[in-house]
């Protein structure tokens, strides 16, 4: 599918929307945790049909599977301690708030909890992190993907993700320190953009 192609959502196919669930999934788990042994393995031995994808998310599943083979469970730990979380802060901040006000914890995360109430989401006793980090957002997105409408799903994306995702990926990609998340952060980027043009194809 290309990216440039005018796509009506209500007229998805189930398999794709299932792919674009499993993606929304796997995103989100590789920015909530650095991935163990089986997680890696899984992704070194992925097949993807690269026939029905941009040339862009194609390069990036090829990259990924090579850094998964190249990388072990205690490297993608330190790695995501070093890039994510650190000593204060990580090379990167990756929260809604901080992007788009510059600290975090302020007005985009009040607006992101009201919207989760109302969609019915309400957030686990296990979860430390607040409800703008961008594992979470991908998480809902995945569930909305899975059971909601089209419109709720728009919705969310562009009132949520989409000002800045982007920022976000090209950060992580900068840091001195991410070899393995760049790769996941390059996926990231090309598909969110292909889901960016899929939510602004039809006024909602």
């Amino acid at each position: 599918m290309s990216a440039q192609e005018v796509i009506n959502i209500q007229d998805i196919s189930n398999e794709e929307n299932q792919i674009r669930q499993s993606i929304y999934a796997l995103l989100a788990h590789l920015f909530r945790h650095a991935p163990d042994s089986e997680t890696l393995g899984w992704l070194e031995t992925l097949e993807t049909e690269e026939e029905s994808q941009t040339q862009g998310m194609a390069a990036a599943w090829s990259v990924l599977k090579l850094s998964a083979s190249k990388t072990t469970p205690e490297q993608a730990a330190d790695e995501y301690q070093i890039v994510f979380v650190g000593i204060g802060r990580g090379d990167v901040v990756p929260f809604g708030s901080w992007y788009l006000t510059g600290s975090l914890m302020e007005m985009p995360l009040v607006l992101l909890r009201e919207d989760l109430r109302s969609l019915g989401f309400e957030r686990q006793d296990d979860v430390k992190e607040p409800e703008d980090h961008i594992a979470a957002l991908l998480e809902v997105m995945a569930m909305l993907v899975d059971e909601g409408s089209a419109t709720e799903q728009a919705a969310f994306f562009n009132k949520h993700i989409v000002a800045w995702f982007e920022r976000l990926c090209n950060d992580i990609k900068q840091s001195d320190n991410a070899v393995f998340y760049a790769a996941v952060a390059e996926l990231t980027l090309q598909f969110l953009n292909i889901e960016k043009t899929r939510f602004t194809q039809r006024p909602w």
